[in-house]
């Protein structure tokens, strides 16, 4: 292989004077060397940015090569470790393989054997891509919801726990992070699962709409009905109810769904009958609703009889963890539904995926994948097929390595808001669309990261 500066190796030994030699030893092949003395500080790296291998050793106090090489395939699983071990230690090397390791070397290290695996390795990553055989850990699916970062483990926990009561539940968080995954998968582990699960969008109905489609109507209760119509209450009966964006509805609506929570009855519009229901509510919102309550919006008595049980969805740049796993899940998807033969995603990509703030969570992900897949020509998901907001925003962050970085993930999102808005001249639909994200969500981005 000829010399490449381009090539930057993760060195990880708590042994410094093995650390000095092998930066030595690489340097002298054309290759940069960064180093790291334990198990936590090679984790914090990868986290800061991307290599094209990682050589560890497998004893070391702080945090040992076995568990830190997890928690390097949790962040950029398509990063290739090699594993040190003394020849005595082989069976954990074998683990380590097992594991998610690309390969492992016995010390005293063999340096041409050293060598031939290092450009493997390289090789490897730079032409191959990645694919789900890089994903090791514990199982990623539970029914149609995707990770096994610590936030959804316990999200799923609380689930498991809280599914089989009768407890109204309140999800909250960002748009496009999933929330409807989760009503379902609560209705499907509850005791109502052979009954409906029934879906209303609250934010996308005019009032009077709303109401006709939550309670139903009677024929000639306004211009239009011809016939009686049962509403989602009725039709939910025995099931579940799931009331997205909750905090869009109306005072009025608000004082009609409370009665139903409390009474259990309701009336068609036009009606007088009066029907009985057994529903249970799931609600969900992107706003902060104990401050809507506090500003006067929001009912606090509808408030209290819909936080029963609260779960706050993590949003996707406090999730980085399951970017791989969610990746490879719509490549599949897509590439089954357009007919297109995918044999992975390239690891520059991978890279900015798992690196990127997702403004609009997973449901920018999802769109960002699909328009890739369409576009692809080859066998990989590279960088120049996802949208041009991801690409720009990479690029700038490659030309301003050296310069000041965002302080979090948050900043960085902030940043590439202000960066569209400036680019569509304040057209903040036009913005919306190349983020990826509804207006309604990049108004609401605005608003809390205080964008003038």
């Amino acid at each position: 292989m000829k010399k490449n500066t381009n090539i930057k190796v993760l060195i990880v030994d708590d042994d410094q004077v093995h650390r000095y030699m092998l930066t030595n030893l690489l340097e002298e092949w054309g290759w940069q060397a960064a180093e790291a003395d334990d198990g936590t500080t090679a984790v914090a790296a990868v986290e800061e940015g991307p290599y094209d291998a990682v050589l560890m050793d497998v004893r070391m106090t702080t945090m040992d090569g076995m568990e830190a090489l997890q928690k390097i395939n949790a962040i950029n699983p398509a990063i290739p470790v090699i594993i040190m071990t003394a020849f005595s230690s082989v069976d954990s090397a074998v683990d380590a393989i097992k594991m998610g390791a690309h390969d492992y070397l016995t010390k005293p290290l063999d340096f041409d054997r050293l060598r031939q695996t290092m450009e493997a390795a390289v090789k490897h990553k730079r032409h191959h891509g990645y694919d789900s055989s890089d994903i090791t850990g514990k199982p990623e699916k539970h029914g149609d919801i995707i990770g096994n970062s610590g936030p959804m483990m316990e999200l799923w926990d609380m689930v498991v726990q809280v599914a089989p009561s009768e407890a109204n539940v309140l999800l909250t968080g960002e748009s496009g992070t999933g929330k409807e995954l989760i009503a379902a998968a609560f209705h499907q582990k509850s005791t109502r699962s052979d009954g409906p699960f029934i879906k209303v969008n609250c934010a996308a109905l005019a009032e009077n709409l709303l109401e006709s489609e939550l309670f139903g109507h009677e024929k000639g209760a306004f211009t239009g009905a011809d016939r009686r119509r049962e509403g989602r209450f009725v039709q939910a009966n025995g099931g579940t109810l799931f009331l997205d964006e909750i905090g869009e509805t109306a005072p009025a609506m608000q004082a009609k769904l409370l009665r139903v929570l409390q009474e259990h009855e309701l009336q068609r519009v036009g009606g007088q009958e009066t029907i009985r229901v057994d529903v249970r509510i799931i609600a969900a919102t992107n706003r902060d609703l104990e401050q809507e309550v506090s500003a006067g919006n929001f009912r606090e008595d509808l408030y209290y009889r819909l936080n029963v049980v609260v779960l706050h969805m993590p949003p996707l740049r406090e999730r980085q963890g399951d970017i791989p796993l969610l990746a490879e899940f719509f490549v599949k998807r897509f590439a089954a539904k357009n007919k297109r033969q995918v044999a992975g995603i390239t690891p520059e990509c991978m890279d900015l995926l798992i690196r990127y703030p997702w403004p609009g969570n997973v449901r920018e992900l999802e769109n960002s994948i699909e328009r890739g897949v369409i576009l692809m020509r080859g066998e990989y998901l590279e960088v120049n097929l996802l949208p041009l907001a991801l690409q720009g925003w990479g690029n700038e962050n490659v030309a301003s390595e050296e310069n000041e970085q965002p302080s979090t993930l948050k900043d960085a999102e902030r940043a590439l808001i202000v960066k569209t808005l400036e680019e569509t001249g304040g057209n903040r639909s036009e913005a919306a669309r190349r983020l990826q994200v509804t207006r309604k969500t990049l108004l609401n981005k605005i608003k809390s990261y205080n964008i003038g």
